[in-house]
This record gives structure tokens, sequence and C-alpha cells, in this order.
């Protein structure tokens, strides 16, 4: 299906095109989002962390990280692709940036226990079977380690 909409829009005159489906048809096929990110205050290009290889290692006491010091704080750790969620005081969950949806990245809030993509509206639990991809995050004092 998506592999003839593709044809379609490649082969057809482009006028034709956009006078009977308009943008939304291109909008909504988008699997990347260039919009800038006005529903999510979190939303930071957090550079307060080492990579290696598969893991990040990131210094809690850093002050880009200060909304993961209470229970219910949560960041989009941008730099990484990742949403961080403080559980419990001993507990911070990590998890992909990346709507399983349709792939919309940094367009997101968190409220009831849920993730929301403000692309298309998509609700994921903050547990690890709740749809996003969840890495193994490991707490030691003010250093959090995520593995993907």
């Amino acid at each position: 299906m998506i592999n003839k909409r593709r044809k379609f829009l490649k082969t057809a005159c482009a006028p034709v095109v956009f006078s009977m489906f308009g943008v939304s048809l291109i909008e909504a096929c988008s699997k990347e989002d260039d919009s800038p990110t006005v529903n999510n205050l979190n939303n930071q290009d957090n550079t307060s962390g080492s990579n290696s290889n598969n893991s990040v290692t990131i210094n809690l006491e850093d002050s880009n990280f200060s909304s993961l010091n209470n229970v219910g704080g949560w960041i989009n750790y941008s730099a990484e692709n990742m949403l961080l969620l403080r559980i419990t005081s001993t507990e911070i969950r990590a998890f992909s940036n990346v709507c399983p949806h349709q792939g919309s990245q940094n367009r997101w809030s968190y409220s009831n226990s849920k993730f929301s993509c403000a692309q298309h509206n998509r609700s994921f639990e903050d547990s690890c079977s709740g749809g996003l991809t969840c890495y193994t995050a490991t707490l030691q004092g003010s250093t959090l380690t995520v593995t993907r």
C-alpha cells in the first residue's frame, strides 16, 4: 500500500495531487519531525553525559537533569534520543524518544503515568511493556547508566 502511494505521488502531476489531497497527505506520511517542539518544556538538548558504544552515563547532579530529582520528574534527553523518568527515589526508567506509531521525535508530554506524542495523540504507559522501547537503566548514587 505504501509503495503504491509513493509510486503514485512520484508519477502523478504535482498540482493534481495537491488539489486532490492537499498538503496534509504529505504531512501525514512524514516520519521525521522538522518542526520546532512547542509542546514539551522539558525538551532539552542536554550534552552533560558521556556515550560509550551502546551505553550512556549521566551525572544527575548536572543542573540540566534537575527535573529528575523528584519522583514523577522527567526529561526528553534529545541529545541521546531518550525519555528519562524518575519512578522512585531509587529507580529511573529510560525509553526511546521515537514514537512507535510513526517515528516522530521530541513531541512528548507526560501525565497520569503516560507519555503522549503530540504528533498523532498516541499515549504510551510508563512501564517497560507500554509500547515505547525501554532501555536498561542503572542508578548508582548520582550516576545514571543507560544501556541500549
